[in-house]
């Protein structure tokens, strides 16, 4: 497909076919609330308990951990704080490394940041957009030096402490590869399934992989909370020092104040639980919206030239959390933005690469990013709202 305005004018046409007609601009995500999301709000209120000891927290954990396949989760107020405690928890330190994809939302970087560490960047995966396991291995093979108390870095001299994938839009990476690689050089898998509560890979919740996992319930995800995230584990240890972390590490006693550690009001809000617990009991009707709009977008796709939906991998079923299009071309991407916001349909690209930015440009990094970089530049995200879907 040429690059003139005729063929820009083609992709808006098509892509406006598949929204609703009438009505506000088509917002990229935004939230579904009735009266059930009221009733929980309002009996949370009535009851007093707001704050994060109220009994609404640990249902929506516990509805959170059936729902993920996990033993265990802890109800943070941000995915970002979940991110952070994660990493904590998997041991990460000072000075340590933390190797992350460079395409990804800057909150992954960040929590690394938080930890005083630094995140090391790798390259994604064409078909899942997320962490590429065999550029990895290709990458650790290159770098990474065995001693005696872990995994270093030898052209830096930093301990490589976790690999923390990035589930990107909601579509599973390839976990179990990723998990073999984590194995072989005995480092903690950490997932970032921010984007993929209801997605699956072989027929598991893609958050059922890696010793931690975390979710997000920011108003733009899935199922939100308003503001909220979620660390998930299997293990029995690292729950309990989630638990203590995440609530200012403070020893239990009827009235003294002991702590015994650094601990971090991270613990989320009984109000958002409440929230959240009317939203889980939609996800399965989000999520099938969501893929019959996804649908809808691939059939428009068939019919213009050049551009491909960006269709959920192999093994795998995704929430399709944003759906997007791939362009043949660079050129094409910022004109195409600019008509389609004029036409009233919020599109956006990928996210900045964390090597582009300047708090990380000087982060370590794989030899090639060609893959993100091609993804950043001809990747475009389409509204994706449950609501758009026909009926």
């Amino acid at each position: 497909m040429s690059s003139d305005t005729s063929d820009i004018g083609l992709i808006v046409s098509e892509l406006r076919k598949v929204l609703p007609d009438g009505g506000p601009p088509a917002a990229l995500h935004e939230p579904e609330f009735d009266a059930r999301e009221r009733e929980m709000l309002l009996a949370c209120l009535d009851s007093g308990w707001v704050s994060y000891a109220g009994p609404q927290v640990r249902e929506f954990e516990d509805r959170l951990a059936a729902t993920c396949s996990r033993k265990h989760a802890i109800a943070t107020v941000s995915g970002t704080a979940a991110l952070h405690a994660a990493l904590l928890v998997a041991g990460v330190r000072a000075n340590d490394e933390v190797l992350i994809p460079t395409l990804t939302f800057a909150a992954t970087a960040n929590a690394v940041s938080y930890c005083s560490a630094t995140p090391h960047l790798v390259d994604s995966d064409s078909d899942t957009l997320g962490m590429d396991p065999e550029a990895l291995r290709q990458h650790l093979s290159q770098i990474a030096e065995s001693r005696a108390n872990g995994i270093y870095n030898r052209k830096t001299g930093g301990r490589i402490a976790a690999i923390l994938p990035v589930h990107v839009l909601g579509h599973p990476t390839r976990d179990d590869r990723l998990s073999d690689v984590a194995a072989e050089y005995g480092l903690p898998l950490i997932v970032d399934s921010t984007e993929s509560l209801g997605s699956l890979r072989d027929n598991r919740p893609a958050a059922a992989f890696g010793q931690l996992s975390v979710l997000s319930f920011n108003g733009n995800k899935i199922v939100t909370t308003g503001g909220g995230g979620a660390i998930l584990t299997d293990d029995d240890d690292m729950a309990d020092r989630l638990r203590h972390i995440t609530t200012t590490a403070k020893k239990p006693h009827r009235w003294a104040f002991q702590h015994d550690e650094v601990g971090y009001n991270y613990r989320m809000p009984n109000l958002n639980a409440a929230l959240g617990i009317a939203q889980l009991d939609k996800l399965h009707s989000f999520v099938d919206r969501k893929r019959r709009l996804a649908e809808a977008y691939q059939a428009a796709c068939q019919k213009l030239p050049g551009i491909s939906f960006v269709s959920e991998p192999a093994g795998t079923r995704s929430n399709y959390w944003l759906n997007a299009i791939r362009l043949p071309s660079p050129d094409l991407r910022d004109r195409l933005l600019e008509s389609l916001h004029a036409a009233g349909i919020m599109a956006r690209p990928l996210w900045d690469l964390m090597h582009q930015l300047p708090m990380f440009a000087d982060a370590p990094r794989s030899s090639s990013l060609a893959v993100s970089e091609n993804l950043q530049a001809c990747v475009v995200c389409l509204p994706s709202s449950p609501r758009l879907a026909a009926s």
